[in-house]
């Protein structure tokens, strides 16, 4: 399979389903695509009804190219990262591995147009993070939950209003940020750096405002984030954590317990934005992006230091943030639900209090009148029980002797 043939396949791919997000290659299944949430299979001319290894083999070698660096780290660690360009139409982050004695391709499609925070329709609090000069904003969340192109808006805001000297370290680069007020210097782990922590150490001699690092995967890289954060620089990165406070815990635990005390002042004073984001399905379809925010003030910065206590959780001091901007995944449920945005269904399944938010929705739905429509719908459905003969066992009498 030669290259132009590749490109046939994967434009036949994203032409199968609408709102494409993955392409999918794995033996003994035909080319598979996920759309909203869900594996289809691509039926192809001529039909391919199971790869075998041999053809995975070869797409995987005409994505990665001539690049020793990831044929290296493929053959050392079992997997790869690379990226991939179909011409002017699509571009990838691919992720090549080995299973069971052979090898399989996950290839994410990128948007080749750099979002804005007007059309993610996000909180106007979300204004704030692209004003701040210097400290840390972390975007977390679990795979495929949209915090790469949170903060692609956040740099083109950056870029919009700001000129600054940016630096991105990405695996790989994913949005290509032209030069508007700011300058923009791209670099992609495996083609111009090694590792997060060489990369990001190399950066701090480039002389920028502003760093992206792609990921906090170890304890050396945030050292050198917190390290430029308080410094002058804006650094920005991501975690793999389910909600604010927990990202402030994820940290701590990268540390040995007798430097976790210098880290947390550390952290305490240079945190300054932590934006926890879930996908969840639309009641229109598609995808709506659930964001808990928390910024910082006198009340976080004593519980980085001193640790949570009761009363003194991270999720109580958001919650009383509301009024500024500030919100819980449970406060996001009910204003999403409220909008219309999402069912109840959803809102429960994706909240972190199911009681909290069980009873916001039952507010809700008393001021639309729903509550009251539902008791009415009881007391006919007994009338017309009443109606036709039938009868409803009476509460057993108990008589004292």
């Amino acid at each position: 399979m030669r290259r132009p043939e590749l490109d046939q396949i994967l434009t036949a791919m994203l032409a199968s389903q609408p709102e494409v997000s993955d392409l999918l290659f794995t033996v003994d299944r035909p080319p598979q695509v996920e759309a909203y949430g869900e594996l289809k299979p691509v039926i192809l001319d001529p039909p391919i009804d199971k790869l075998t290894p041999f053809q995975i083999e070869t797409i995987a070698l005409n994505m990665i190219g001539d690049n020793l660096w990831h044929i290296e780290d493929l053959l050392r660690h079992g997997s790869c990262d690379a990226s991939y360009s179909l011409a002017d139409r699509a571009r990838f982050r691919v992720n090549i591995f080995s299973q069971r004695g052979s090898f399989s391709i996950v290839c994410r499609q990128l948007n080749a147009q750099v979002p804005t925070l007007e059309r993610l329709n996000f909180p106007l609090v979300f204004k704030e993070l692209p004003k701040e000069k210097t400290g840390l904003i972390l975007v977390t969340g679990a795979t495929g939950s949209g915090k790469s192109t949170t903060l692609a808006a956040i740099l083109d805001e950056i870029n919009r209003t700001k000129p600054v000297h940016i630096v991105t370290l990405e695996d790989p680069v994913e949005y290509l940020h032209p030069h508007k007020v700011a300058t923009f210097n791209q670099r992609e782990l495996g083609l111009d750096f090694d590792t997060y922590a060489s990369g990001l150490r190399a950066a701090l001699r480039q002389a920028p405002k502003v760093i992206l690092v792609g990921e906090m995967r170890d304890r050396e890289t945030v050292k050198i984030a917190l390290s430029a954060a308080e410094t002058g620089h804006l650094v920005l990165s991501t975690l793999h954590t389910v909600n604010a406070g927990e990202t402030i815990n994820r940290i701590l635990g990268m540390f040995d317990p007798e430097e976790q005390e210098q880290v947390r002042t550390r952290l305490s004073d240079t945190l300054r934005w932590v934006a926890s984001q879930r996908l969840v399905p639309k009641v229109s379809g598609g995808r709506f992006a659930l964001v808990e925010l928390m910024g910082s003030n006198l009340r976080i910065q004593e519980a980085i230091r001193l640790g949570e206590s009761e009363g003194k959780t991270f999720y109580e001091i958001i919650e009383a943030s509301y009024p500024f901007g500030w919100r819980t995944f449970d406060n996001a449920c009910l204003d999403a639900f409220e909008q219309g945005l999402i069912t109840e269904e959803t809102a429960l399944l994706y909240c972190t209090k199911r009681s909290v938010v069980s009873r916001g929705i039952d507010a809700i739905k008393k001021t639309r009148g729903e509550m009251n429509a539902s008791a009415n719908t009881l007391r006919m459905k007994a009338s017309r029980a009443g109606d036709t003969g039938d009868h409803v066992a009476a509460p057993p009498v108990l008589k004292l002797k």
